[in-house]
């Protein structure tokens, strides 16, 4: 692996941390993409693989959706040590690109909010999406934005409003990363209000 894991991961993990704390903010991971090689992969995307480096230890535990799950979380256990589990146990779902239609609303609805003690323990989602950049139209606000930050998502999911059921009550809640096939990241904590921006021009 051409990947320097402690440089080149530190570069994901503060344009990550960057995207979190400034909604709306896209984080640009190509250059650290193309440092991922083909043999490493094994079914997953070099951004998605790149995010798994950076987040997962031995003590983490993920799911895969995904019609090549079971490679999927063979590849990242090889490279982590993080422990393939069942959706509601899971510290992170990974929603891949080639997942049933409704993956998505299931691992929302599933997925560990955390608890008033430690909402923390909650569960990151982490989507594969067309583009981060185009597609339906959402307008953010919440710490982190001045006052509103429009995004675009392409997306054939119906997610928001299973999201917004999830995280009605905050601290419990997920957290999403949204990460396309340009390798573009968009971050959207639990603390984003998202509507649909319906209004044409």
């Amino acid at each position: 692996m051409k990947l320097d894991i402690v440089h080149d991961l530190q570069s994901v993990y503060r344009k990550m941390v960057d995207s979190t704390s400034r909604p709306g903010l896209i984080s640009d991971l190509r250059k650290e993409a193309a440092l991922v090689e083909e043999e490493d992969k094994k079914g997953c995307s070099a951004s998605l693989l790149l995010l798994a480096l950076t987040l997962f230890d031995q003590e983490v535990s993920f799911k895969v959706f995904s019609n090549q799950a079971d490679t999927v979380s063979k590849t990242i256990n090889q490279l982590t040590y993080a422990k393939p589990t069942e959706t509601k146990n899971a510290d992170y779902l990974l929603i891949l690109q080639d997942a049933e239609n409704g993956s998505l609303e299931e691992a929302i609805i599933n997925a560990k909010p955390g608890t008033l003690k430690n909402p923390h323990s909650s569960a990151t989602v982490i989507v594969e999406v067309d583009s981060v950049t185009s597609g339906e139209a959402f307008l953010l606000k919440g710490p982190g934005i001045h006052t509103t930050e429009l995004v675009h998502l392409d997306i054939n999911e119906n997610w928001v409003e299973s999201r917004q059921e999830k995280n009605k009550e905050y601290p419990l809640g997920i957290d999403f990363i949204f990460i396309d096939q340009n390798h573009q990241l968009l971050s959207l904590p639990r603390t984003t209000q998202i509507t649909r921006n319906r209004v044409t021009v």
